[in-house]
């Protein structure tokens, strides 16, 4: 019980109080009293302020003089003795509505807090087109926030870029020009070095297990390495691998040859390899190809389809080659705006198990991208041999 809780039920004065204020007296405000007093201090956060007497005597008198009320109070005959009843039965009657009484006002005034939440608008950003399985997921997860939230935050989700560039995306979510955006952290090699080694080869199976990996794994660091955002959740697409115009078997055949990487730490590969690099975001790569800027692609499976680019090559090696690292971060300041109630439910929605979530029905799409391409007319997908 909180000091000025139980300064309420110590002494007479309050009593004298209602008296003045209400002209009722009321032994069963004792009891009604030290309920209200018991439930508001359990719930710190829906407390109305100044509810306590004798600080506010007047709204405090207002709700024990409702409290009065409701019960019936029949206590006039006894005004020389207030704390006197008539009959036991009456006592227990009385009490019993009462206690309804405290229950209904407590929860009033949860209703009340949580209807104190300001409206939110969030603006999403998704680089990728509108067909894309990563877009459902989002919007899923977008939606399920507005039911938790009991519809004060509600999202749009913007794709194909119509925010900004994919490579911007980082500094969109931290300059607000998107509330939520999602990152590729190898589209800008060497400003996020930790996040850079989940990008190393063969290292994940696929993307499901992966996203809940790289999640885990990278909570430690995002702070202090996106500290311009509020970090949201991190994962990875089903692995990719290279495609390119001509087969290449051995480290070999990369040399001299063209290939648009996924990320910085696939360019180095490339590089060691003796191959050159050339940029471009996901949705510039059909055409990059298409015109000879590029001979080869490390890309996921089904993303090839999606964007066109198994009408530009057509080797398609069979390995897990590589996965790129993906992180859905939010406008700090966006955040911070929030009530705590509305915090609570974004922070239950960037969590390690949200992230496999969101990416589980996008790797599936990329692990069935194999099959697809295989039963594709003129397209080769070959496994690498010891040989």
């Amino acid at each position: 019980m909180s000091e000025n809780s139980a300064s309420i039920i110590n002494g007479d004065s309050w009593r004298r109080k209602l008296f003045l204020e209400t002209g009722e007296i009321c032994p069963e405000a004792d009891v009604g009293l030290s309920m209200a007093v018991g439930i508001l201090d359990a719930s710190p956060t829906t407390e109305p302020q100044g509810i306590v007497l004798p600080g506010n005597a007047g709204r405090s008198a207002s709700l024990l003089k409702s409290f009065c009320r409701i019960i019936k109070c029949r206590s006039q005959k006894s005004v020389s003795h207030p704390y006197q009843m008539d009959k036991e039965e009456t006592m227990i009657k009385n009490s019993i509505w009462l206690k309804a009484a405290v229950l209904a006002i407590a929860a009033s005034f949860s209703f009340a807090a949580a209807a104190q939440d300001k409206q939110v608008e969030l603006k999403l950003s998704s680089w990728v087109p509108p067909k894309h399985p990563l877009n459902p997921s989002i919007q899923a997860w977008a939606d399920d926030i507005k039911k938790e939230s009991k519809g004060t935050i509600t999202s749009t989700l913007f794709t194909s870029e119509q925010l900004g560039k994919a490579f911007d995306h980082y500094d969109m979510a931290r300059d607000g020009i998107a509330d939520f955006a999602y990152v590729n952290p190898g589209y800008t090699p060497g400003r996020f070095p930790v996040m850079a080694a989940g990008e190393l080869p063969f290292l994940f199976a696929n993307g499901k297990s992966g996203s809940a990996a790289i999640d885990a794994w990278y909570r430690q660091y995002a702070p202090k390495e996106m500290k311009d955002v509020h970090f949201c959740l991190a994962f990875v697409h089903d692995p990719g691998t290279f495609h390119s115009k001509k087969k290449i078997m051995v480290p070999g055949d990369i040399r001299g040859m063209k290939i648009r990487p996924a990320n910085g730490t696939i360019a180095h590969f490339v590089t060691s390899l003796g191959g050159n690099n050339v940029q471009g975001s996901a949705a510039e790569s059909r055409d990059m190809l298409e015109r000879g800027v590029a001979d080869a692609i490390t890309f996921p499976w089904g993303s090839i389809i999606l964007f066109g680019i198994d009408k530009v090559v057509k080797y398609h090696m069979d390995a897990p080659l590589y996965a790129t690292n993906f992180v859905w971060v939010m406008n700090k300041s966006k955040y911070e705006a929030m009530s705590a109630t509305q915090k609570k439910v974004i922070d239950d929605h960037c969590t390690t198990a949200w992230a496999e979530k969101l990416a589980s029905p996008w790797a599936d799409f990329e692990a069935a991208g194999r099959d697809k391409l295989r039963a594709e007319p003129g397209h080769e997908v070959y496994k690498l041999t010891p040989d």
